[in-house]
């Protein structure tokens, strides 16, 4: 008998898109026929875990995360109504974990327990999706499924590098962890040509695992419901362009309806004190769906902002988060979901009001069905090759 598919996922951050692409994940492989476990690995302080972390303090985009997160800290903490604001909000984060993934494996201290039991535990591994192939998580090897016995099948769904070129210094360990899956495919175009590049190889683009699932089925694991009563601007911004917020204020005042926004995600930015007419922090992954579903508009630069837009068929503009060349630049994700759907003129140029333009959906709908089925067919006939020796 086939054990448990287990899946390097990470569902415990504080982010409503990870949270809610590990809920599509579980729930297709499970529509599919199998079952599936989250394995949680506890880092443990050894010889061997400072080995392998050493050269994470090497890595520009790591030390570039770390002096971000304590940037942010470091500011919240000047301001206590917001810092206790944010605490209830990630309390909502936890409890949205505690009552959507029960398919928990137990903790795995250290990396020769992880190595050890779980590959006792399962016979196939699948990591996916979100951006757990940054060039700042190659320290962790765990999104990488290196502590996968190579003997064991590894499969990746839509993961994704975040980023458009690996640096030079990380280019041989990519292709050797790699070279050892079993199946590949990636969330963006550029992701394939990183992997062709260096490993030979032509993997599939695939959407998003949000985007496996219609708008009917995530009725049934989100229940619609109102968070607010009124019409609203939904104003969902990660990034800290404060140019971003005024456009959303123009279109408010040329509309007259609200702006609701869900501050200091990612980042503290000082505009946010006094940002939008809702601030909302008792809030989890269910009502950032719900407060979509419900707006009359949305103004994202969110990848996940802009999916659950185009699955409840809303009028949205995306705004770019990055800068154009950057090294930390993350938009491609974005382009490639506009380019796949023919909503490029649904990326902000420089007229807001072209957000009161009619999307035709019907069309949408189309070129989302094509490419959802030739994903739903990569993942179906990844996990049964992968499975059926077991069987």
């Amino acid at each position: 008998m086939i054990k448990k598919i287990g899946l390097s996922v990470c569902y415990d951050t504080k982010n409503f898109g990870s949270q809610l692409q590990v809920l599509a994940t579980i729930n297709k492989i499970e529509q599919l026929g199998y079952k599936t476990e989250i394995i949680r690995y506890k880092k443990k302080l050894s010889l061997k875990f400072i080995y392998q972390t050493l050269p994470r303090f090497l890595n520009g985009y790591f030390i570039d995360a770390k002096i971000n997160r304590k940037k942010k800290k470091k500011e919240l903490n000047k301001h206590p109504e917001i810092y206790e604001n944010v605490k209830i909000r990630n309390k909502r984060f936890d409890k949205f974990v505690e009552k959507n993934f029960t398919n928990l494996s137990e903790n795995y201290c250290g990396w020769d327990e992880l190595v050890h039991k779980s590959n006792e535990n399962y016979d196939v591994f699948l990591c996916g999706s979100d951006q757990l192939w940054l060039p700042g998580n190659l320290g962790s090897h765990f999104y990488t499924l290196e502590y996968a016995n190579n003997k064991k099948k590894k499969i990746a769904y839509a993961t994704s590098f975040g980023v458009s070129q690996i640096p030079w210094y990380q280019k041989a360990r990519t292709k050797k962890y790699l070279n050892e899956f079993s199946f590949l495919s990636c969330r963006e175009e550029k992701g394939t040509k990183i992997i062709k590049e260096l490993t030979g190889k032509e993997v599939p683009v695939v959407v998003d695992p949000t985007l496996l699932l219609s708008k009917e089925e995530w009725e049934n694991l989100i229940p619609v419901d109102k968070v607010l009563e009124e019409k609203y601007i939904f104003c969902y911004l990660l990034g800290g362009n404060v140019e971003h917020r005024k456009i959303a204020e123009e279109l408010s005042k040329n509309t007259g309806y609200k702006i609701v926004t869900i501050p200091f995600l990612d980042n503290y930015v000082e505009y946010d004190e006094n940002f939008g007419d809702y601030r909302m922090y008792d809030v989890d992954s269910s009502d950032f769906v719900n407060l979509i579903r419900n707006a009359e508009y949305v103004l994202t630069d969110s990848f996940h902002g802009s999916i659950f837009s185009i699955i409840n068929h809303k009028k949205f503009v995306t705004l770019n988060r990055f800068l154009e060349g950057s090294k930390n630049s993350r938009n491609s994700r974005i382009d490639n979901l506009c380019s796949m759907l023919e909503l490029n003129d649904r990326r902000y140029s420089d007229d807001i009001l072209k957000i009161k333009n009619d999307i035709d959906y019907d069309k949408v709908d189309i070129l989302l069905n094509d490419i959802k089925i030739k994903s739903i067919k990569y993942l179906e006939q990844a996990l049964k090759k992968s499975t059926e020796e077991f069987l």
